[in-house]
């Protein structure tokens, strides 16, 4: 498996996993948990405002944070529609890269303002591990309101995604 083909089942799987947990999230009831509602969402902001930041250290444009998170909370529908698109801006972008795109090393800066180089390979990596750790995060807040969080496993999602892995040899 090459590294971009390994790069676009996990962003395929980012948005799967992205689309499970916006949808249980609506199921938290914003008067009875307000505070672990809205916390969770500035979870799922931060990890989207990361995203978008990145995308725009991939493209060489300027990205318009000034640091990982939004003064303002979105709506959870605002937020889970922002995070749809980027989540096909990220599939469709890797798509496009050759081996040679995925090598080459882009200096950026940080929101604090730190001077930085990465591959976009490791930016993509970046970004992959980096929502799934503050999913996991979310994860934990609904567990602690008595919701099952969902099963967000790279695993789950390739043999949803391809069932014909679920056969034995």
């Amino acid at each position: 498996m090459s590294a971009a083909s390994l790069l676009a089942s996990l962003f395929q799987y980012k948005a799967w996993a992205n689309e499970e947990l916006f949808a249980l999230m609506q199921s938290v009831d914003a008067a009875t948990h307000d505070s672990e509602r809205h916390a969770a969402i500035r979870i799922l902001n931060h990890i989207y405002v990361v995203d978008r930041i990145f995308a725009g250290h991939l493209q060489g444009v300027a990205h318009g944070y000034a640091a990982t998170n939004t003064p303002e909370t979105p709506s959870l529908d605002a937020l889970h529609e922002a995070v749809r698109r980027t989540d096909r801006w990220y599939v469709e972008h890797i798509a496009g890269l050759s081996a040679d795109a995925l090598a080459e090393a882009i200096p950026f800066t940080f929101t604090d303002g730190s001077a930085a180089c990465m591959t976009r390979e490791e930016m993509l990596a970046h970004v992959a591990t980096h929502g799934g750790y503050h999913r996991g995060a979310v994860g934990r807040i609904l567990a602690q309101l008595g919701i099952a969080p969902p099963r967000d496993i790279f695993s789950g999602f390739l043999h949803k995604a391809e069932p014909g892995r679920r056969k034995s040899s």
